[in-house]
């Protein structure tokens, strides 16, 4: 008797320490603010953060918007030499620690039905242990449809990893279009866009190509042309000037058309 009351308590005491190791344990930071290894985007190619809430990252930087409780759009260069392979242990999902509001907490995401999709993707930082493990602040996550993350914004992931292989030195801007009324999910009422846009970047001066997207958050089989538009329409949808740093003839020769000459799909 005395052994299965011992054996219950043990078993009790488990059950409640897993639980509450999965609830409220995690790691600080995967940042280390004095570590050598770093990727800033150039800040002439930054973005407008219409929040005001930049963050940097040693391999990203984004802007944060808090009333929607993910960025407003996340930055960074994808270079060939990170396009390995290694195998990396996929870390916890943590609150950014840079964001001054906090970012949302992942629990928001449990049971919604949404997985945690990246903006920046974890596939494009396997090249050491810090990139890799930063793609998983809350910050660089989005509520996406199962079949959405894995489908068509998968497949434009893999495209822009292909164009890296190519063409060499890639600059990429992405997000969800966060407007009024959309959907929530979770305590903190995380925002869910029906419509997520990447815009990708090659060359420089008068070579410079510019491609962008806007997808409905939903799987579609359709090409991945379809769904190209000019920046002036993704900026028109959210509101964001993405290179309002480059010269205005600049702006008016690649911003407003769109042309995929030079990009092979």
């Amino acid at each position: 008797m005395k052994n299965r009351t011992l054996y219950a308590i043990l078993m009790f005491v488990c059950i409640v320490g897993f639980w509450l190791f999965e609830n409220f344990y995690t790691p600080a930071t995967y940042s280390k603010p004095n570590g050598s290894e770093t990727n800033i985007v150039e800040a002439n190619l930054l973005p407008r953060s219409t929040t005001g809430e930049i963050v940097e990252h040693s391999f990203y930087t984004l802007s944060y918007s808090e009333p929607h409780e993910q960025a407003e759009w996340v930055t960074y260069t994808l270079k060939q030499e990170h396009l390995t392979h290694d195998d990396r242990e996929r870390p916890y999902f943590i609150e950014d620690p840079k964001v001054s509001t906090k970012s949302a907490d992942w629990r928001n995401y449990r049971g919604s039905g949404y997985d945690r999709g990246h903006l920046l993707p974890a596939g494009d930082r396997r090249f050491s242990e810090q990139a890799y493990n930063e793609t998983f602040y809350t910050s660089n996550i989005s509520p996406q449809d199962k079949d959405f993350n894995a489908g068509i914004w998968n497949r434009l992931e893999q495209q822009v990893r292909y164009w890296c292989k190519k063409y060499g030195e890639l600059f990429v801007v992405t997000g969800g279009v966060l407007e009024d009324g959309l959907p929530q999910i979770g305590d903190e009422d995380v925002d869910v866009p029906r419509v997520y846009y990447k815009i990708v970047m090659k060359g420089s001066g008068d070579n410079t190509k510019v491609l962008a997207f806007l997808i409905p958050a939903e799987e579609s089989q359709k090409p991945l042309q379809d769904f190209l538009v000019s920046v002036d329409e993704v900026e028109k949808r959210t509101g964001i000037n993405f290179f309002e740093r480059q010269p205005n003839a600049w702006q008016s020769r690649i911003e407003s058309k769109v042309d995929a000459e030079g990009w092979k799909f």
